[in-house]
């Protein structure tokens, strides 16, 4: 029976072949994120994310595999040493659960991390790494993408203020032409009334005009 050969790399150092790519640079980009791996620190459009050093762990280890697969056994031996007694599996399922709720990322409809059934897990994107901070192309591509929203606002709000001008015409038409009814209806009952009752109108006049006297 051959001996059990033991590696005695520490747990969170990647192989040489591992670090060709990031070591390349300082900031890894993709998508809207940013990574420092001076600082060990992960941004989202300039704003600072929160992660625990074991999912700052996954996130580099699936880094430096883009579009491979990163096995669930690659991960155990990246994150806790051969001697570590835990739940491995559940531990790995809960690392990487934070890893996608810290990247807006769900299991379902993946858009960074993507689970490979039996076997571990996949980093979806493609990455920029530079010695200086990229811009991310979701920020460069977000304002195109606003300017072509508010145009579609401002040409609804343009067909609707149109609908609503013809809204008020019809009814400051409707408006005019019961006023004017109204006006000829209390003319024809001026005209019918006022020469049956002639002495009634005369002496409101002349109490008027006595009032007015005094």
């Amino acid at each position: 029976m051959l001996p059990e050969v033991i590696s005695m790399r520490e747990p969170d150092e990647p192989t040489t072949s591992e670090r060709i790519l990031l070591s390349s640079g300082r900031y890894i980009t993709f998508g809207p994120f940013r990574v420092d791996q001076q600082r060990q620190e992960v941004t989202r459009n300039g704003a600072r994310l929160k992660l625990q050093g074991k999912v700052y762990q996954v996130l580099i280890t699936l880094l430096e595999k883009p579009g491979e697969v990163v096995t669930r056994e690659e991960l155990r031996t990246r994150l806790w040493p051969a001697d570590t007694h835990v739940n491995y599996d559940a531990n790995v399922n809960t690392t990487v659960n934070k890893l996608r709720q810290a990247l807006g990322d769900s299991s379902d409809k993946p858009l960074y991390v993507e689970t490979i059934p039996r076997k571990g897990y996949s980093l979806l994107v493609q990455l920029e790494v530079s010695d200086r901070p990229l811009r991310s192309h979701f920020i460069e591509t977000e304002p195109a993408a606003g300017s072509t929203e508010k145009s579609t606002r401002s040409s609804g709000r343009l067909s609707f203020s149109k609908s609503d001008l013809w809204i008020v015409l019809g009814v400051i038409g409707l408006i005019l032409a019961g006023m004017l009814l109204g006006a000829g209806i209390t003319r024809l009952w001026i005209n019918h009334v006022a020469p049956l009752a002639p002495y009634p109108l005369t002496m409101i006049f002349s109490l008027a005009a006595t009032a007015a006297s005094f």
